[in-house]
């Protein structure tokens, strides 16, 4: 729930359609039937209020929430796709979502390629962008 709510507040708020979606998912997926839908939609909705409110914080606290479940790769590809199926849960595909399912990619030690995240497409989208300021990092 912590992944999907980063996802989810990418943007800054979380919309009607990616909760009707995570409703869906907690109702219909198989490996999610061990929790309560209504005690999922509740961790969703904490995570996603302490990333309103302290973003730093929250991004950090969501971070360890994830690392903490994610104990394989079946698992991490998992919370992987959940992301992805919230994030296109409005028809369009958002950059900041995506950059965010990326980093959770690399968090997870996913291959976001696999997963069919064109990374190269996004580098591309992100380089061309005039309203994103591109930060060289050193290489070590």
């Amino acid at each position: 729930m912590a992944a999907c709510a980063m996802v989810s507040m990418a943007e800054g708020e979380v919309e009607f359609c990616e909760r009707i979606r995570l409703d869906q998912i907690l109702i219909t997926l198989e490996k999610l039937k061990i929790f309560d839908p209504h005690e999922g939609v509740e961790i969703f909705n904490d995570f996603s209020r302490k990333l309103s409110a302290t973003p730093k914080e929250g991004h950090a606290e969501a971070v360890a929430a994830v690392k903490k479940v994610a104990t394989d790769k079946t698992t991490a590809e998992l919370i992987v796709r959940l992301c992805l199926a919230i994030s296109l849960s409005d028809g369009k595909t958002s950059m900041v979502e995506q950059i965010e399912i990326v980093s959770l990619c690399s968090l997870l030690g996913v291959d976001a390629n696999l997963l069919g995240l064109d990374m190269q497409k996004l580098v591309s989208t992100i380089e061309a962008s005039d309203d994103i300021e591109i930060i060289q990092l050193p290489v070590k």
